[in-house]
Formats: C-alpha cells, sequence, structure tokens
C-alpha cells in the first residue's frame, strides 16, 4: 500500500464527520504494519476522541514499527482530550505521515516537532491539497476568527435569480436541490435576507439527503417577517438566528420571538436600516459557527460581494432565459474590471439538466 492510497482512505474516513464535529477539523486516521490496514478511525464528534485515538483502539495488533497516516497534524495540548502525539510516541509507531500542517496557533507545528524528537520518521505533504480542501472551513475559522462563506445561487443562463414578478420556484432541477441540501448538511448555517423569507417562506432544512439541519440565520432589519414563517417551526427555533437594528430590539417581536425560543441579536452598523454583516459573522463565530452557505436573496449576495466576504461561490445554472428578471448580484457595483471581484473555477460539472460550478475566491494580489 502506497503512501497515497492510506492517506486517501484517512480523507474518506475523515469525511464521515461530516456536519458532526464543527469548529473542530475533520480529521480520519490509518494504521499500516507490512502493508496491511490493522486500525482506522475518525474524529465522530465535538468534543470526543481524535482520530489518532479512534484508530489505535481499533488495532488489531501490537502498533510497534507501525505506520500512522493522518490527514492533520496530530495535537499536542490538552484541549476537551489528552494530546494525540503522546500516545503515538508511547505506542511506538516507526513513521507518521501527515496530509498537512495544523493551522490551529496552538499546535502549528509542534506535534510534527515533538513526534520527530521522540525519533519518529514524519513525513508531511501527501496529498495535502486535498487534505486542505476538506478543512478549508477549519483553517479560516481557527486563523481568522471569521466563519467560512460559501454563497449558493439558482440562477438562469442569462443570471436571473427569479422572474420579473419574482417567481423563482424552481429554477433550477431536483438534483440541483438536492446538492443544495448535501451543502447545508455541511456547513454550520445557512443565511437568508427577510425578503427570500417573505417571498419564498423556505425551511432551509435538510430534506432530500440524509445529515444533520444547519442552523438558520435571517437579517431581517426591522424584524417584518411574519412569525408564522417556516423558519421558526417550533421543532427548531432554537437553532434559529435572526439578526436585526439596535433600534427594532425594543418591538414587542422581538420579544415574543426570544420568548418563543428563537435567538434574536442586534448587529446594526450606527444609523439607517441596514447591518453590519461583519457584526453577524463575529455573533455567528462566536456562537462556534465556523461555516455559513448565504442562500439569498439578491441584495445580500450583492452585500456579501461587495465587502469581498465570499469565499467560495456554488452557482447552479439552467438552461432557460428570463430576461428582465431578479438578477443575482444586481446590487453589486463595480465601477472597473481592474477592481471585479476575481474567482477561480475548481470545478463545473452536470447537475441533472443544470450545470454546477464552484469557484474560490483569489486572494488579493
Amino acid at each position: 500500500m502506497t503512501d497515497e492510497q492510506a492517506m486517501r482512505r484517512a480523507l474518506d474516513l475523515a469525511l464521515k464527520g461530516t456536519g458532526k464535529v464543527s469548529p473542530n477539523p475533520r480529521v480520519g486516521a490509518v494504521i499500516v504494519h507490512e502493508g496491511e490496514i490493522i486500525g482506522e478511525g475518525w474524529h465522530s464528534a465535538y468534543g470526543s476522541a481524535h482520530a489518532e485515538v479512534e484508530a489505535i483502539r481499533s488495532a488489531s495488533r501490537p502498533l510497534e514499527g507501525a505506520t500512522l497516516y493522518v490527514n492533520l497534524e496530530p495535537c499536542n495540548h490538552f484541549g476537551k482530550t489528552p494530546p494525540c502525539t503522546h500516545l503515538i510516541i508511547d505506542k511506538k509507531f516507526r513513521r507518521v505521515v501527515i496530509g498537512m500542517t495544523d493551522p490551529n496557533p496552538e499546535v502549528s507545528g509542534r506535534g510534527i516537532s515533538e513526534l520527530q524528537q521522540a525519533g519518529i520518521e514524519v513525513n508531511i505533504g501527501v496529498l495535502e491539497e486535498e487534505a486542505q480542501w476538506i478543512n478549508r472551513f477549519f483553517t479560516k475559522y481557527i486563523t481568522t476568527g471569521q466563519p467560512y462563506i460559501l454563497a449558493k445561487i439558482a440562477q438562469s443562463l442569462d443570471g436571473c435569480i427569479a422572474t420579473v414578478y419574482g417567481q423563482s420556484k424552481w429554477i433550477t432541477s431536483e438534483e440541483s436541490r438536492q446538492v443544495t441540501h448535501a451543502l447545508r448538511a455541511e456547513v454550520d448555517a445557512v443565511l437568508v435576507g427577510a425578503v427570500t423569507v417573505a417571498k419564498d417562506d423556505p425551511e432551509l432544512t435538510v430534506r432530500l439527503v440524509e445529515g444533520r439541519n444547519p442552523k438558520r440565520v435571517i437579517l431581517d432589519s426591522d424584524l417584518s417577517i411574519s412569525l408564522k414563517s417556516k423558519v421558526f417551526a417550533e421543532e427548531d427555533r432554537h437553532n434559529t438566528f435572526v439578526f436585526c437594528t439596535q433600534s427594532a430590539m425594543t418591538k414587542h417581536k422581538a420579544t415574543a420571538l426570544k420568548i418563543s425560543g428563537v435567538n434574536v441579536f442586534a448587529a446594526g452598523a450606527g444609523t439607517g436600516d441596514y447591518l453590519s454583516l461583519r457584526a453577524v459573522l463575529e455573533q455567528l463565530a462566536s456562537k462556534n459557527v465556523a461555516s455559513v452557505m448565504v442562500e439569498g436573496g439578491a441584495r445580500i449576495f450583492s452585500s456579501f460581494a461587495q465587502e469581498n466576504l465570499i469565499d467560495e461561490l456554488h452557482i447552479f445554472t439552467a438552461p432557460i432565459l428570463i430576461g428582465s428578471g431578479l438578477h443575482s448580484f444586481s446590487s453589486l457595483s463595480v465601477p472597473s474590471l481592474q477592481i471585479a471581484k476575481k474567482f477561480t473555477f475548481k470545478s463545473i460539472t452536470p447537475c441533472g439538466t443544470d450545470m454546477y460550478a464552484v469557484a474560490v475566491r483569489r486572494p488579493a494580489s
């Protein structure tokens, strides 16, 4: 078994933690001895045993001289669990193969150094690009204190998310909606504006695939949306967050929402009827929200883009023309191509009758 094959297995195992471990990273571990896998594990829930520990517990034979494959550098500090490096050294592994260095400032190479000082051979960077991709949410969250932002857009060929009369159900295919639900199961929260709630009355839950429901975040400056909206469904109110202006917090509706179990917060930017997106994201990050998927509408998409807050675009494009409808970024203003918001395509694939494009924001040059 090659290092790449074993690391690929570790990455597959890491994905089993999707939707369960955040704001921790997704980590898988594989133990190989004489070319044979003798142990496997993954981080299965926030606060539970790390992947390395689970793999060691599952081992079918003594570990001395074996090789451990893990997609993220083992920790060397006490958090919710003891340091993994201590256990690895104690079990007398010969080699440790790592996908990527841990971006957490409390680790960031220290785990690798401790293993090397104990005489263990350490190889770093096997399938590093894949390792970085599956933990991109964690990397941004742990290094900046801000959640990773995806924008999901369902649009026509000419970039419309609704007709001139506001009709948007359904522009894209059933297959595209299934992918959207899978994305919801992966992120910590989905975010929409009050206009989207008023027009579409979305549930913002996972129904078309298996997975846990994300938190629901509603930007509603003056608390205008109906208390009967589906986002306020009784069984999931504790996972619904509404952000409004400071003045709206004095309204009876704010009190009624709080009493019903909905989380209501102020995120005003001083004056006016708009909200500070950065203040919203800071408050979400403080509640262990490491990733947010923005699902609309056009004003919200435009505001996030204008402030350079979108890390990743997921655009589902249906083969139809709408014309003078509502465009995805209708409020975005870019005076010249030189300062246009720039992204790099990661993938473009068919999705039912649609095309599904994923693009990531280019670093500022």
